[in-house]
């Protein structure tokens, strides 16, 4: 469970990081970069099903 959480953790470091970094290519150019888009495309193919809802993600890490 530890381990899970731990996982969890670095991932939302990398999507904080990422949001960051798109963040700041809106704010530069205005539009997004064609890598961004790539990313974006990515991320969207990604099935709901998939992922962790901010409730259940915020839980798991308040949870010891």
């Amino acid at each position: 469970m530890e381990s899970e959480i731990r996982d969890l953790k670095d991932d939302i470091k990398k999507l904080i990081a990422d949001v960051t970094l798109i963040k700041n290519l809106l704010v530069e150019e205005g539009e997004l970069s064609d890598w961004a888009v790539n990313e974006l495309e990515e991320a969207r193919k990604i099935p709901e099903s998939e992922c962790v809802s901010h409730k259940e993600a915020k839980r798991i890490i308040l949870q010891k």
